[in-house]
């Protein structure tokens, strides 16, 4: 027998893996996840009648244009329905976009940090990224990101607000950016937590992609929509970019249930703000304790906190599972935490103090 093996391609060569939030700790009198930035709350009001009806005919195919969902969607945020597209999540139509913009040679800018996915779906691409520092607020640093601009860009990615620090780029200083970036250049504004913002200076990215053809908006129901298991998110972009995104999208990718729970959910906006506020009332109150025991916290826009620990992260994870919360470490930077159940931050907030009594 040969020892050869099926030759692979190159670009995949060290590429570093996902790594998701870790379950909460088993065994626990009490445990939380606070990991995955995930809603604490259930399904929507109607919701999961909706997403059990279509199980009911999953030996069917779903409908792989998504129509109901994409007239959803159009009506909702009012643009044509070929100016959109949908995918696996978020994180799926990025990868679509990269298929669709980028490959070996050319270059994709994004700061960092920021989500982990970007420099796995670059490499998966062939491209290359290029990383632009956060600046020392947490924040993106837009003239870096605009000067680090050549004739290989091909893709620029803005999370906004960002994940994992939270930090939000206001409406000046982003437009002053897309004025910047050549006109062949596609932006991708990834809005994964845009229900969460409530500063009114955060533009909303789908007002800018009106009157900008190379910007695309990024949107989920994993986050405060709560269907982060059902895997659907979609894309608002000028239709030569949405064309492109249905061309690279995975044949009949967002199951029935998924697009069927997207809709219920569309019809449930305000159940939905009741408890979008609440997670934000909660953001404040986990922000202002932390800053209380003396941390420092970037100011959030999203449905987590961030603490930079650098080499004490590891420590300040295992000190927050012991305690009865999983948290998400990025090794020799920082922990960032989702905000869940009020008890949930509770227990954080009691670890936090605890630790930062420690130091």
């Amino acid at each position: 027998m040969s020892d050869e093996t099926p030759r692979l391609r190159a670009a995949l060569d060290g590429i570093p893996t996902y790594k998701p939030g870790r379950p909460a700790a088993t065994g626990a009198a009490l445990a939380y996840k606070l990991s995955s930035n995930e809603n604490p709350y259930p399904p929507l009001p109607g919701v999961l009648e909706s997403a059990v009806a279509a199980a009911e005919s999953f030996n069917r195919y779903p409908d792989m244009a998504c129509t109901g969902l994409m007239a959803a969607l159009a009506d909702r945020f009012g643009v044509p329905p070929e100016h959109l597209a949908t995918g696996t999540g978020s994180v799926g139509v990025a990868q679509q976009l990269l298929q669709a913009t980028a490959g070996p040679g050319d270059e994709v800018i994004y700061a960092w940090r920021s989500f982990e996915a970007y420099p796995i779906i670059t490499q998966i691409s062939g491209a290359d990224s290029v990383r632009v520092p956060l600046t020392a607020g947490e924040e993106h640093d837009l003239d870096a990101m605009a000067d680090a601009v050549t004739d290989r860009t091909r893709l620029i990615f803005v999370c906004n607000p960002n994940n994992p620090t939270g930090a939000a780029i206001r409406r000046d200083a982003l437009e002053r950016f897309l004025d910047r970036v050549p006109r062949d250049v596609l932006v991708v504004l990834d809005e994964a937590y845009r229900e969460f913002v409530r500063d009114a200076d955060i533009p909303d990215g789908i007002e800018l992609y009106r009157d900008r053809p190379n910007v695309c908006v990024l949107r989920t129901f994993s986050k405060a929509y709560g269907l982060a298991g059902l895997r659907v998110g979609f894309a608002v972009a000028h239709e030569p970019v949405a064309a492109a995104l249905r061309k690279t999208a995975v044949p009949f990718g967002v199951s029935q249930v998924a697009q069927d729970a997207a809709v219920a959910s569309l019809g449930s906006e305000q159940a939905l703000l009741e408890r979008v506020d609440a997670l934000v009332a909660e953001r404040t109150r986990v922000s202002d304790g932390l800053r209380a025991q003396g941390w420092t916290v970037p100011d959030t826009q999203a449905n987590f906190v961030w603490l930079r620990l650098g080499e004490r992260t590891a420590d300040f994870a295992a000190a927050a599972e012991q305690a009865g919360v999983t948290v998400r470490p990025f090794a020799g930077e920082g922990v960032r935490v989702t905000i869940g159940e009020t008890e949930a931050n509770d227990l954080f907030l009691r670890a936090a103090e605890s630790f930062r009594k420690e130091l």
